[in-house]
């Protein structure tokens, strides 16, 4: 039995493939993915979507980072300022860290630092995966942990999670993105690539399949 032909850009079904709704985004801030396996063959995966949009992005894929030689050289890079997103009980809300007055990053050890490249790490599965990779992964308990607003609603309907405001991994990067350079307009092509990305999916579907398991 043959296997289904992918693109070899964006790694999906040449049917399924993106790249056309894909626009390339100049961005400074740098987005580190840490991929778990399972997520690498998935066909509705999103975390391809920011490393195609966004020249200062990578994967990286495993569960446990703690001895991961590229990820522990950018955690040791003097000249990045590294955040782990995730909400953690010491995480501090994103928006904190897109203020441009110096008093007011003073108090906090974890806000930004002027001349330093800004690292955003993200943990790409599902939240029980996360959870496994944060814990057993000692080399980002240390990092700065920041969190997104909880209010958005994802869009990811083909993808269900029982956690409250669960967001896919385009979506909490365009979040992330838009909140730190205050533009939505600038980071919208994200969305827009993933709700083609989902609405192909949906078109798929048996009638009424859509409808019965996911709304």
């Amino acid at each position: 039995m043959s296997k289904r032909k992918k693109c070899t850009v964006c790694d999906k079904a040449l049917a399924a493939c993106i790249c056309q709704h894909i626009t390339v985004i100049d961005s400074d801030i740098e987005l580190i993915i840490l991929q778990h396996p399972g997520e690498v063959k998935n066909a509705i995966g999103t975390a391809r979507i920011l490393n195609l949009s966004l020249p200062q992005c990578q994967i990286i894929i495993g569960e446990n980072f703690t001895d991961n030689t590229q990820l522990n050289e950018i955690l040791n890079d003097p000249t990045r300022q590294c955040y782990l997103l995730y909400p953690s009980e010491e995480s501090i809300e994103v928006e904190r860290l897109s203020l441009t007055k110096s008093s007011d990053m003073v108090s906090n050890s974890a806000i930004l630092k002027h001349n330093m490249k800004r690292t955003f790490i993200l943990l790409d599965g599902t939240w029980r995966k996360a959870f496994k990779m944060y814990q057993t992964s000692m080399n980002l308990q240390g990092i700065p942990a920041v969190r997104l607003s909880a209010e958005e609603k994802s869009q990811y309907t083909i993808r269900q999670t029982s956690i409250e405001g669960g967001l896919s991994t385009v979506e909490a990067g365009y979040l992330l993105l838009s909140t730190l350079e205050k533009d939505k307009i600038k980071y919208q092509p994200l969305l827009t690539a993933f709700e083609y990305m989902i609405n192909f999916q949906i078109a798929q579907m048996p009638a009424g399949l859509f409808n019965k398991n996911y709304k």
